[in-house]
């Protein structure tokens, strides 16, 4: 799958694995992004004509130009631009659909053990000036399921929605594996309730730390008092909203000298960018990497639990895809439609090509761990 596919037969096998062009036809009118044949004679040269230009980087005048050479269309870039803007909903439920066969596929590879689900983010800059000095952004909120390898949860928001552990759907049975941004207490509470586990990186301040008491725990002092042996696995509690506090498990491993040594010069050099003073419990956290889990002790020891975090690389690995493989980059135009289409056509390049990245790749030893 390339670009070349959208002026050659590989375009049939796209529609094809798009639900076929009665299925397209179909949906493409009863989701209002296309009515009548006038100028476009079907819906299907009006997803070329989309795609075309969200997957080139030749803009809408060009991509008009294209159309009328492979006389697919004679239009206008405005019109173009319109059509573009209708499509949203439409390409929002291909991109829905091609997840679901994803999500129908790893539920089966993952018969065998639990399913491990990555949970993270990536974003891209809004176009103009207001969002460049307001830092503007599209998050694309993503799952990607380990036995599969491929996503199986997106959703498009801009900068205001954060991200958070529960946003996607939670199946019970999962190991839902994440960074610290989503160590959230309450959240998390919901997730436990729902069947699923959590495995989460922390940071010494991201919580409140509590001993099976209810009394406060000072990590830092547990961390300096761990540095000869190394390693911590014990129970701990955290505080959220409800009375009762939220019973999980403290994985910590003290990184090896020369980790420890690139981490603190990097927090260093941060903060001289910053101009900030780092505080000396931030130095000494740094020499450690502290997860807190769900998953029982005798089942999953430390080694497991370190192992479970390291998987994270994929979902970054996937996004690196998304990003530099498929070129997904900020949206040219301002209007929140158009922008969303225009990310909505990537992720659906990204689902496309997935499976044949699996093929080239082979039995991941990955697919079995988890």
């Amino acid at each position: 799958m390339n670009r070349e596919s959208l002026s050659n037969a590989d375009w049939l096998r796209t529609v094809d694995r798009l639900g076929g062009a009665e299925l397209l036809e179909e949906e493409a009118r009863e989701f209002g992004a296309f009515q009548k044949a006038r100028k476009v004679k079907c819906a299907l040269d009006q997803l070329r004509l989309v795609l075309a230009y969200c997957w080139s980087a030749w803009g809408l005048r060009l991509t008009a130009a294209w159309a009328e050479a492979m006389g697919l269309a004679s239009l206008s870039n405005v019109a173009l631009l319109k059509r573009l803007r209708n499509s949203t909903e439409w390409l929002e439920h291909l991109v829905c659909r091609l997840l679901g066969a994803g999500a129908r596929k790893a539920s089966v590879a993952a018969a065998k053990g639990r399913p491990v689900r990555l949970v993270d983010a990536t974003s891209v800059a809004k176009a103009g000036r207001d969002a460049r000095e307001f830092c503007g952004r599209w998050r694309i909120h993503s799952v990607f399921d380990l036995a599969s390898e491929c996503f199986t949860a997106f959703e498009l928001t801009d900068e205001h929605e954060g991200e958070v552990i529960d946003r996607a759907d939670i199946i019970a049975g999962e190991i839902r594996v994440c960074d610290r941004a989503y160590l959230q207490p309450d959240r998390i509470a919901q997730v436990l309730d729902a069947g699923a586990d959590i495995v989460v990186r922390a940071g010494w301040n991201n919580a409140r730390w509590l001993d099976s008491k209810g009394h406060r725990l000072d990590l830092i002092a547990l961390l300096k008092k761990s540095r000869g042996n190394g390693l911590i696995d014990r129970p701990i509690w955290i505080e959220g909203s409800a009375k009762q506090p939220i019973a999980l498990r403290l994985v910590a491993i003290r990184k090896p000298k020369q980790a420890r040594d690139l981490s603190i010069e990097k927090l260093k050099r941060h903060a001289r960018d910053k101009g900030r003073n780092l505080l000396p419990e931030t130095l000494i956290a740094a020499e450690w990497v502290i997860i807190i889990t769900s998953l029982d002790r005798g089942e999953y020891p430390l080694s497991a639990i370190s192992a479970l975090y390291r998987l994270r690389w994929r979902i970054e690995i996937a996004f690196k895809h998304l990003k530099s493989g498929v070129g997904l980059v900020g949206p040219p135009g301002k209007d929140q439609r158009s922008a969303k289409a225009y990310i909505l056509c990537h992720l659906l390049l990204v689902l496309l090509t997935e499976p044949l990245i699996a093929d080239h790749l082979g039995d991941s030893p990955h697919r079995a761990a988890a």
